[in-house]
């Protein structure tokens, strides 16, 4: 068998598809100078990175996953971006941001996990009056807040949807082929149990790609 020390699913690779999405969003916005930015559940901080490519402005980057926090520093100290980016493990709803400090809160594919109801009421706290909120999440998912907007003291700015079945065309479909190709590697116990995790993943999208259908929201604090 090939060397498991090789084997590395690289999500990130696959995660540097979207971007274009993201620098779209970002392009409907209005041109901020040195606008502060905070990203929430940044990861790995792929979407983190290119925002700093997009803007002069300084971002918050948080995350609970300490691991991937970890790789997000070691980026930030490969780009050079240590007086642009700061690095906050923690919650949305547990970390004590003073009021109205940010101009752009970034989410894309958390808020979901937060509840929007109180991920909304926490992010219209900390925005800055006609501050921007970007979420990136499903359709299906979202569409019951997107019509009741006023209620939590925002409006829709604007928005666009992602390509059908784009998240199945563009990263499950090539995650099942990396998949397929380290099944004949000598893998280690903590890269099974991640194939194993985006193995579910990925049969769960594969059943109906449609339900999985995304869109870039753009709301702004009124």
């Amino acid at each position: 068998m090939r060397d498991q020390n090789k084997a590395n699913l690289n999500i990130d690779e696959f995660r540097e598809i979207f971007l274009k999405y993201t620098q779209k969003a970002f392009h409907l916005l209005p041109k901020l100078y040195n606008p502060q930015i905070l990203d929430i559940g940044c990861g790995t901080g792929v979407p983190t990175i290119e925002l700093a490519k997009l803007t002069n402005g300084y971002i918050n980057a948080m995350d609970i996953n300490s691991k991937d926090l970890r790789k997000l520093e070691n980026k930030i100290i490969e780009y050079g971006l240590e007086n642009r980016i700061k690095i906050i493990q923690g919650s949305l709803l547990n970390y004590k941001f003073e009021p109205l400090t940010f101009d752009i809160i970034w989410a894309e594919g958390v808020i979901h996990i937060i509840g929007f109801k109180r991920g909304f009421k926490a992010c219209h706290k900390i925005l800055k009056k006609g501050g921007f909120l970007v979420l990136h999440e499903t359709i299906k998912g979202i569409q019951d807040y997107i019509n009741h907007l006023s209620s939590f003291g925002f409006i829709l700015y604007d928005w666009f949807q992602l390509p059908d079945n784009a998240w199945w065309n563009e990263f499950y479909n090539p995650l099942e082929l990396r998949i397929k190709e380290l099944s004949q590697m000598n893998l280690n116990k903590n890269l099974r149990k991640e194939i194993s995790r985006y193995k579910k993943e990925i049969n769960m999208v594969k059943s109906n790609p449609k339900n999985f259908n995304t869109a870039f929201y753009i709301l702004q604090k009124s």
